[in-house]
């Protein structure tokens, strides 16, 4: 597999004659919010920063200190100070280091140089100096104009002026949340290597071939499409030839048995490898979309997107529609082609709509055609459901799919509705604030009927859907409230028409309110151009409305509306805020134990694998996308499901395949699984939400059946220091294991069965899961070193109401070697209820891999 060398990944941009105006500007108005109290930008200008040919402070010591100065001779001459209003009082130059003397004059020095350069080359012009750097660089950052940028960077005593950029982006953000940039990334040379040579096959909805996401001429090297792949690229009206490259290597779709039942609209489904419905254009990006590409929505910039293994190939095979989502037959024949395509990793954001009848769940078209494409080498990925929270909702089955359940991560888009009466409620809403502090009249819709033309219940009416019988002189310059209901989840309504209602009676804003009816929905941040939001809680929308109804100043006679009195003001949503208490279990997403057949009996498989972000996820969305109409006719859309965990794991997966190209997809999940982890951003349980209303007020810590290992840690996967192995021949034995499931093994796999008393539990898999622990049990497991020699010591934590031990404790494991480790047991008390524990392997170079231990059912006395 072919590295990429340290002169890949050059951007092509237009000839440009002073090259730091060439770098593309954050924009102005979101750098000023992040300020802090900064004023909003003039027209025309953005933040530069500026360096000088002197010597920083802390540079400057250090060549006094090499030319024999003492370090307290050195301090004393050359640590700089704050010098003056330059620098702000909360600026980072101001803190003391412990221990550190007193600032002394060279700092001075330099701030009155740039002030004096400032003055000297903008004379009688308007600028904003807004800090002064002096002790690791010489420099400020300052408010110009393009031509004032030019000017000081002719200026001899200047070295160079570049235009700011973002230190943190508020996009498919999750590859910070991940540490990517500076750790996963930086193993395979950076986001321009990152996944190189691996093809990720994603069996979805189709996909947009003209987003920028998948463009294949952004950089210079040449990128080739990998030689193992043998994959096609279908020629159709809709998907025309020149639409594969060397990003986009492959695309197919799948549709015959939809045809067959007559469901398929081709005007709607179309029959071609396009994606008509947005679904699979966005999963597709988040796997392995190209990094760096802007995203702007409603005409707001939100940074720039990236997907986890951006050098990532994509191979396309189109078998979900949007009219009728899919058919089995049609995914087998997708997963079917990738495999022979030879693509590497297979990521399905799709599952059964019901639980697969028969003898077990495993034995179902879907996941028998994945065990033979895990037999071929290739890593299958596969959503956990968004089911949840009840137990046992999984719908992914097998142990040799990698099921991946939905997180939330710490990016959030707030705004919030500020009323009349002081009370402040929290919305979601990718919109602007409402001007200044200025508070608005609110008015319902229903009560700004033009000559009563229309019934106040009507549903149109109070969902802003249609302007025509709205007063418009009684709403101009006050928000408009909306009711938000069920028509809105199944797109029978929209916040887009609401808001062209809004702009065509001039108010100010609008707010929806949540009808009781709406649970157990995820509302993801809507897109508006005008001031808005809606308020996600039923709760906090019976507060808001109560405010309203009772500021409302009726006629005694008539009990007609005299005026309306209920004032607010809306702060914007455009800019994210970062919380602590990520990553938590999203309540959608489906839990384990894993059901090994239609009676709900539990298997001894551990289910979900792991949890990776999945809710609000930006991700590139398809032109013709219709699956969210809020996004129609935008090029990245906020979705939020298992759908969007799943290839996040996919591209992951593709970075450990590039490292570790021999790994055995049981390898590469291995890697993933052991090395997640269990604790939030503050170090406290990750949590899992239980119910759909008010989800994070009944939230309590995750167990294994919510977020099985943990939470996916990217960088720690690519050194996961011990891996567990399992091949086709161990899952087939594990189903020869099944009462009866001879014939069927035959059928779906031609092997015949031998004898075999394996279950579950029996396979080498990074987890422990036991259904029934009937008295006594012993479970081995075999681990591999792919690292160097190391000394490992194993402990452990019991569950509840199970005596273990291990043997052995510790041991010596030489590189590319195995060593078996056997577990034993016992039941000390009757308990039907699940309890939890974990083994853990700690190397004394570093190394720590931790497995989950269930065990749901246990008895002392056999029955």
């Amino acid at each position: 597999m072919r590295r990429c060398s340290a002169a890949m990944g050059v951007v092509r941009r237009e000839p440009c004659s002073v090259p730091f105006l060439c770098v593309v500007v954050l924009g102005a108005a979101l750098l000023g919010a992040a300020g802090g109290g900064i004023q909003a930008f003039e027209e025309g200008t953005a933040v530069y920063i500026v360096t000088m040919k002197q010597a920083a402070v802390f540079h400057k010591r250090l060549d006094m200190e090499r030319f024999g100065t003492s370090r307290a001779a050195a301090a004393t001459a050359a640590v700089a100070g704050g010098g003056g209003d330059d620098i702000p009082a909360t600026s980072i130059l101001r803190k003391p280091r412990h221990g550190s003397l007193k600032p002394m004059n060279y700092g001075s020095y330099l701030v009155q140089l740039q002030n004096s350069v400032l003055k000297k080359t903008l004379r009688g012009e308007r600028y904003t100096k807004l800090y002064s750097y002096h002790y690791l660089i010489n420099g400020f950052a300052v408010v110009l104009t393009p031509q004032q940028a030019e000017k000081l960077y002719r200026r001899k005593e200047v070295v160079n002026v570049m235009l700011d950029f973002s230190v943190r982006t508020a996009t498919t953000y999750t590859p910070e949340f991940l540490g990517l940039p500076q750790g996963a990334w930086v193993q395979e040379g950076g986001p321009q290597c990152a996944g190189q040579g691996v093809v990720v096959g994603l069996i979805d909805t189709g996909i947009d071939p003209n987003h920028p996401s998948f463009a294949d001429d952004l950089t210079t090297d040449s990128y080739p499409v990998p030689a193992h792949y043998a994959g096609s690229c279908e020629v159709t009206n809709d998907f025309p030839s020149g639409s594969c490259n060397r990003k986009l290597v492959g695309a197919q779709h799948f549709a015959a048995s939809a045809i067959t039942r007559g469901v398929f609209n081709a005007s709607q489904d179309l029959a071609s490898p396009s994606d008509s419905d947005g679904h699979g254009t966005h999963t597709a990006s988040i796997a392995a979309g190209n990094n760096g590409i802007p995203v702007i929505v409603a005409g707001h910039h939100f940074g720039n997107a990236s997907g986890m293994a951006p050098r990532a190939h994509i191979a396309v095979y189109k078998a979900l529609f949007k009219g009728f989502g899919g058919f089995a037959a049609d995914v087998v024949a997708a997963i079917d082609q990738a495999a022979e395509d030879n693509v590497d990793i297979i990521s399905l954001s799709i599952t059964p709509n019901r639980r697969p009848p028969g003898l077990a769940t495993f034995f179902n078209p879907i996941d028998m055609a994945l065990m033979s494409a895990v037999k071929a080498g290739i890593f299958v990925v596969q959503a956990a459901g968004n089911t949840g929270p009840s137990p046992k909702s999984m719908s992914s089955y097998s142990p040799w799919i990698f099921t991946v359940g939905a997180s939330a991560h710490d990016r959030e888009y707030k705004n919030y509705v500020v009323l009349g009466n002081n009370l402040t409620i929290p919305g979601v809403g990718l919109a602007p604030g409402t001007d200044g502090d200025s508070m608005y009249n609110l008015i319902a819709a229903p009560h700004a009927l033009e000559n009563n033309t229309a019934s106040p219940t009507e549903v149109s009416i109070g969902e802003c859907q249609d302007s025509s019988h709205l007063d418009k002189d009684l709403i101009r310059g006050k928000i408009l409230i909306c009711s938000y209901s069920i028509r809105f989840v199944l797109g029978l309504s929209s916040v887009k028409q609401a808001l062209d209602t809004a702009k065509n009676t001039s108010a100010a804003g609008v707010i929806f309110y949540l009808d009781p009816f709406v649970l157990g929905f995820q509302l993801n941040p809507t897109p508006m151009d005008v001031p808005g939001l809606i308020i996600p809680s039923s709760d906090d929308s019976k507060v808001f409305l109560s405010y309203y109804n009772e500021s409302l100043v009726r006629d005694e006679t008539s009990n007609g509306i005299v005026s309306f009195g209920a004032v607010a003001k809306i702060l914007g949503g455009l800019n994210p805020n970062y919380g602590s208490s990520a990553p938590k279990v999203m309540f959608y997403s489906a839990r384990g134990p894993d059901p090994e057949d239609n009676t709900l009996s539990n298997a001894d498989i551990l289910k979900p694998n792991l949890v990776a972000p999945g809710s609000s996820i930006w991700g590139a969305w398809s032109s013709l996308g219709m699956d969210s109409a809020e996004f129609a006719g935008e090029i990245f859309a906020m979705l939020s499901g298992t759908s969007m965990a799943a290839p996040h794991i996919a591209g992951l997966a593709a970075l450990i395949k590039q490292k570790y190209p021999s790994f055995s997809p049981a390898a590469i999940g291995s890697a993933l699984s052991t090395t997640t982890t269990i604790n939030d951003k503050q170090g406290n349980p990750i949590m899992s939400q239980r119910t759909y209303s008010n989800p994070d007020s009944t939230q309590t810590p995750a167990t294994p059946f919510d977020m099985g290992n943990g939470f996916v840690n990217a960088t720690a996967a690519l050194d996961p220091g011990l891996i567990f192995d399992c091949s086709y021949d161990d899952f087939l034995s594990f189903l020869c294991g099944i009462n009866g499931s001879a014939s069927v093994v035959m059928n779906y796999t031609g092997n015949n069965c031998g004898v075999s008393n394996m279950t579950g539990a029996d396979l080498n898999l990074p987890s422990i899961t036991i259904a029934v622990l009937n008295q006594s049990r012993t479970i081995t497991r075999t681990v591999t070193n792919v690292a160097s020699d190391e000394n490992y010591t194993v402990s452990y934590r019991a569950p509840y109401g199970v005596a273990v031990s291990a043997t052995p404790t510790q041991f010596f494991i030489p590189s590319g070697q195995k060593q078996l480790v056997t577990f034993v047991m016992n039941a000390t008390m009757n308990n039907s209820s699940a309890s939890f524990g974990n083994v853990g392997f700690y190397g004394d170079r570093g190394h720590q891999v931790i497995i989950p231990f269930s065990v749901i059912s246990k008895a002392v006395y056999s029955s």
